[in-house]
């Protein structure tokens, strides 16, 4: 059985930082695409960032490019998100997401990965 399990979420203020974490479990996942989503309430999953199989590559929202850092240790099966310079804007329920299918390309789209965490609530004060 496949999981995905987040962590690392919780409350700060604006301009704060946060390191949220996704181990992964149930097969590896080294060879394939890992991304982060969030979703706000009252509004539709979006897409943060994704790391390419074996790291070698990343994108992000523009929302977040140059805040958010997203890292992976494949040893471990994990995946990061580093949030920093943390924005009211930013809360959310954050997601860790994996494709499925080894050596794809990555994709914005929450359509196309297959396995999913069950969240992390990030909230961030002004």
């Amino acid at each position: 059985q496949v999981l995905l399990v987040e962590s690392g979420g919780g409350l700060v203020q604006a301009g704060g930082s946060l390191r949220l974490s996704c181990a992964a479990s149930g097969r590896t996942f080294r060879d394939v695409v890992m991304g982060w989503f969030r979703q706000a309430p009252g509004k539709e999953r979006e897409f943060v960032a994704y790391s390419a199989w074996r790291g070698l590559s990343g994108r992000y929202a523009d929302s977040v490019r140059g805040r958010f850092t997203i890292s992976r240790d494949n040893a471990k099966n994990t995946v990061y998100l580093q949030m920093n310079s943390l924005k009211p804007e930013d809360t959310a329920v954050y997601y860790c997401a994996a494709r499925g299918q080894e050596y794809t390309a990555g994709s914005t789209s929450p359509r196309e990965y297959d396995y999913w965490g069950q969240g992390t609530q990030v909230t961030v004060s002004s």
